[in-house]
């Protein structure tokens, strides 16, 4: 990859992470404020939100009844997403230290502040946790994943790849034999500099 690409991607995704404080600027100047892990309404948004409130007994009556009959198989997914979760966990906090590759932090993937409105149900709360859950799991594990690919192997496929987590954008071009062993070590050296983002301040 040469430098003016290189460049060009760094550019990118600085301008996504501004991108990304900005939306979320405007969303908390709009409607919320979040302190610490708690997201706080103004006391209008709050009552608004508890009248739009469907109770249980309306929403279980009006609520679809397919996703009633196929929800004991989606939430059997909560067996293969924990040991994936477990076995995912266990890799990078034993191999990581060795690689010199900087650990994912969990808690970053993992947020769960969609129970704080009061809009929803218990029952759409716990369906919103458990979407937190497997969406978060599957971003942390792609990003473990995404470090590993970059520590042994950071080439490019020839052919296009849907879905290519965000370390791949960066990747050796395919068949670029000059540079893989002239970049590969920075590669790994880079893995071990990266900074973990700073926590929200309470």
């Amino acid at each position: 990859m040469n430098e003016k690409i290189r460049h060009l991607l760094d550019q990118i995704s600085a301008l996504e992470d501004d991108l990304r404080q900005e939306v979320l600027a405007q969303e908390a100047s709009a409607l919320y404020k979040i302190k610490g892990k708690r997201v706080e309404f103004e006391a209008v948004v709050r009552l608004a939100h508890r009248q739009l409130k469907t109770g249980f007994f309306r929403w279980l009556v009006t609520y679809r009844p397919q996703n009633l009959i196929t929800g004991p198989i989606i939430y059997s997914m909560i067996f293969p997403m924990l040991l994936l979760d477990v076995c995912v966990s266990f890799y990078q906090w034993t191999c990581f230290p060795i690689y010199g590759i900087t650990k994912v932090r969990r808690g970053d993937y993992m947020v769960y502040d969609r129970q704080q409105l009061a809009y929803l149900n218990f029952i759409e709360k716990f369906h919103c946790a458990y979407c937190a859950y497997g969406n978060g799991l599957m971003a942390y594990a792609s990003e473990i994943v995404g470090r590993t690919e970059e520590y042994f192997c950071p080439i490019k496929h020839a052919r296009k790849l849907l879905g290519a987590h965000a370390r791949y954008a960066r990747f050796l071009s395919y068949g670029d034999a000059e540079n893989y062993e002239k970049k590969l070590e920075a590669y790994r050296v880079n893995l071990g500099k990266m900074e973990q983002p700073d926590k929200p301040a309470d």
